[in-house]
């Protein structure tokens, strides 16, 4: 997949040095204990330098949760991505303002040898909600928290509605944030298409369990008209009604196509698009992780009494724009 091709891609450069992208300005407290870099491929060096690390921001299980920030924040990784190489500019961002952040890897296949061992999202989503369930637990039983945030990118913005649908997790998450979300699937490479003309020819469930075989369950749940999004939206909405969603989306997004797969209305949901706050963010499925409108809709979905203004700046995208 290409994907695949392009995580391969900026693994390799993360052994360089790539710069931070051009007029990148530091969170208004970049000045604290955690450095925040303005580039994704920090994110993939710190784990060619750490094998199965993590955030030095994150996982803090001594944090004390404040008045202001009541609620820890837990981070979810997209597909091939792990909880230190998806989170190096926000989870610094969220930790210098005062948040206690938490990060997992879930549906890693942890047997296999490094670095195929630090791809986390590619069991089935069902798998990776079970991991979310008990990390959630963990994080509540150290914080004290009665419930918790979740900010996901990618997958990380529709596995834990397993979790939160299925697995009770309602209860314990108030704020879901998702980074470039995909509450309708995508069609991305034509991959959809392919799997309705295999469906026509009788074979598709043979094509989706030679996937699961090799090793990515969650490939064929994320594609659009998968039987994961079609349980998904039984009820006629993905959200949950005791849950405050905030998905955040960019128009470059290259993974997720059509990029408004994850615009979906709620009397409990906000919607945003990066490039309405600023139309020389260029920010696509990648960059919009480490990008600083994203950043300050994130903050603001989860401190809403509390709202900053969006700043805006040039950001370039990872890959090269689509025509």
């Amino acid at each position: 997949m290409k994907t695949a091709a392009t995580a391969l891609a900026l693994a390799m450069a993360a052994l360089v040095v790539v710069p931070a992208h051009a007029g990148a300005q530091p969170p208004p407290t970049a000045g604290g204990p955690h450095p925040v870099p303005a580039s994704f491929v920090d994110g993939l060096r710190a784990e060619v330098q750490n094998p199965l690390g993590e955030h030095p921001a994150t996982n803090d299980w001594d944090c004390e949760l404040t008045e202001a920030h009541p609620r820890p924040v837990i981070l979810v990784h997209g597909t091939f991505l792990n909880r230190q190489d998806n989170w190096a500019y926000l989870a610094p961002s969220l930790a210098n303002e005062g948040y206690c952040v938490y990060a997992l890897t879930y549906a890693a296949h942890p047997d296999a040898p490094w670095p195929l061992s630090a791809l986390g999202g590619m069991r089935t989503m069902e798998e990776g909600a079970g991991e979310l369930a008990l990390f959630v637990d963990r994080v509540r039983e150290a914080t004290g928290a009665d419930t918790v945030d979740l900010v996901g990118h990618s997958q990380g913005t529709i596995m834990p509605a397993v979790y939160v649908n299925e697995l009770g997790g309602h209860r314990y998450v108030r704020n879901y944030v998702g980074l470039g979300s995909v509450w309708r699937g995508s069609t991305a490479f034509f991959l959809s298409t392919l799997f309705d003309a295999f469906g026509r020819v009788g074979i598709r469930d043979d094509v989706q369990g030679f996937i699961r075989t090799v090793g990515c369950g969650a490939c064929n749940q994320v594609i659009a008209g998968s039987d994961f999004f079609r349980h998904l939206w039984r009820d006629g909405t993905p959200y949950h009604p005791d849950v405050r969603y905030t998905n955040i989306l960019t128009r470059y997004d290259e993974i997720v196509t059509p990029f408004d797969s994850g615009y979906v209305e709620g009397p409990n949901a906000q919607n945003h698009v990066v490039q309405d706050f600023c139309a020389q963010d260029f920010s696509d499925h990648v960059s919009i992780v480490t990008d600083p409108v994203a950043r300050d809709l994130t903050l603001n979905a989860l401190d809403p009494r509390n709202p900053r203004p969006v700043g805006c700046e040039f950001v370039p995208p990872i890959t090269p724009l689509q025509s």
